[in-house]
């Protein structure tokens, strides 16, 4: 699932990261917006409340009450909120109509009040101060304009906020696509070898990194699966000859002996030797193909062929094997045909090893398909015999895998494993299903390289 890949998480980390640098940014820059704007504020009501402490202990009440006045009144500090009230919290001088509510002594708060000739409340920075008397004094100065200017920014953080979210997301795509990039000519490689191109290899560079080092590893491991390869088709080549021969040398041998030895009984142990010297003939070739398939050695051998055509040639080659033991064959599917490259020979074999079995250990009609689907053809032979339990599959499709109903019988547990072989060769799967009854042994060739 991609949710969980590698390349999606750390994509997602670098997004989180992007994420929390810009949120982190911003909201400092608006706390130290904010703490500035506030504390010049802070700073001009500390001196105009200074001031007029200053005054009040000079001058008395009387003189405080001037000197509010002519600040009022000239405006000598523009901005400023100022008003004393006495005892009873009657207005002596000011800008404010009445003493605020929920005003607390000793420290600064934001309120939002009306000044007088003002018809539209402001933000102000304001604080109460008692004095001896009992009067009170309320120094303080409008912020509305800061508080306007912070919230623009604030306004202004959060759109920052959303592009640096989109910039995030575009930097973690980026990156995860680079990897992506980087990890593609690995992967085609290694496709392309997997599928027989034993001559490609990865792309290098000089950056140095993980990915040169990976690249570099990689091409050191094709290079010795390429010579493995061709020591391994160099030994099986000696092999089949080596082998063949002594064989063939032996068959020929009991073929002149069985012509001359007239006894019954030695003429019966001959035929058996020479029996046997067949099923040994035809189980080392066999395996070799086995070996070679899996090596993947036979792609160069690719040529387009017509799977319904394919099918035909099967079941007329059959056909009299077929009705000498009492059955019959039949081909479906043959007008949805679709021409693959593929190994004609191989293919061949397998689809004769399913039929083979199918007459050793099935019963009924023997059915020859062909389905083509939106990414693969699938040929099949079926039969209506007993099948396969599903719990013994994995069995008979080991090399050498036998059941017990085959134990008796002459073969080496050989045919569905070529069957695979040449499956995987194809860069396709094999399947043993219910026929209902009997079984369905198909083969799945890809149709990205259809012909």
């Amino acid at each position: 699932m991609f949710w969980r890949s590698t390349t999606f998480r750390f994509a997602a980390l670098v997004f989180l990261l992007q994420v929390a640098a810009s949120a982190t940014l911003l909201f400092a820059l608006r706390t130290v917006v904010h703490g500035q704007v506030f504390a010049r504020a802070a700073a001009i009501e500390e001196v105009v409340r200074n001031d007029l402490l200053a005054t009040a202990a000079g001058s008395g009440e009387a003189g405080l009450a001037r000197a509010i006045a002519l600040r009022v009144s000239r405006a000598i500090t523009p901005g400023t909120v100022l008003l004393f009230v006495d005892s009873g919290g009657r207005p002596i001088a000011g800008n404010l109509a009445a003493w605020p509510p929920n005003v607390a002594f000793g420290r600064s708060i934001q309120v939002d009040l009306y000044r007088t000739r003002r018809s539209t409340p402001e933000a102000m920075l304001v604080r109460a101060t008692r004095l001896p008397s009992g009067a009170r004094l309320l120094t303080g100065s409008v912020v509305e304009g800061e508080r306007r200017a912070v919230r623009s920014l604030e306004a202004a953080t959060l759109f920052a906020l959303s592009l640096g979210i989109a910039f995030a997301a575009l930097a973690a795509w980026l990156s995860a696509r680079m990897i992506v990039v980087r990890l593609d000519t690995t992967v085609e490689t290694l496709a392309a070898v997997r599928d027989g191109d034993l001559s490609r290899r990865v792309p290098t560079d000089r950056a140095g990194d993980a990915f040169a080092s990976l690249a570099g590893s990689v091409n050191d491991t094709l290079d010795r699966v390429e010579a493995l390869v061709v020591e391994l088709q160099v030994a099986t080549d000696g092999l089949a000859h080596d082998l063949k021969s002594p064989l063939t040398r032996l068959r020929s041998a009991l073929e002149r002996a069985a012509r001359e030895v007239t006894e019954p009984a030695a003429q019966e142990a001959v035929d058996r030797a020479l029996a046997e010297g067949e099923r040994l003939l035809a189980l080392v070739e066999t395996a070799l193909r086995i070996t070679r398939a899996e090596a993947g050695i036979g792609t160069e051998s690719f040529t387009p062929v017509d799977l319904a055509v394919e099918l035909e040639d099967i079941a007329e080659i059959y056909g009299p094997v077929a009705e000498d033991a009492g059955r019959a064959i039949r081909v479906i599917g043959a007008a949805s045909g679709v021409t693959l490259p593929i190994h004609r020979e191989l293919i061949g074999q397998a689809l004769g090893n399913a039929v083979d079995n199918a007459l050793k250990y099935g019963a009924g009609t023997i059915t020859l398909g062909l389905a083509v689907g939106e990414t693969h053809a699938t040929l099949s032979v079926a039969d209506e015999g007993t099948g396969i339990r599903p719990e013994d599959r994995a069995v008979a499709l080991r090399r050498f895998g036998r059941l017990d109903l085959a134990r008796g019988g002459t073969g080496a547990g050989l045919g569905l494993s070529l069957i695979a072989a040449v499956a995987r060769l194809h860069r396709g799967a094999v399947r043993l299903e219910d026929a209902h009854p009997g079984l369905i042994v198909a083969i799945d060739l890809p149709l990205m390289d259809r012909g």
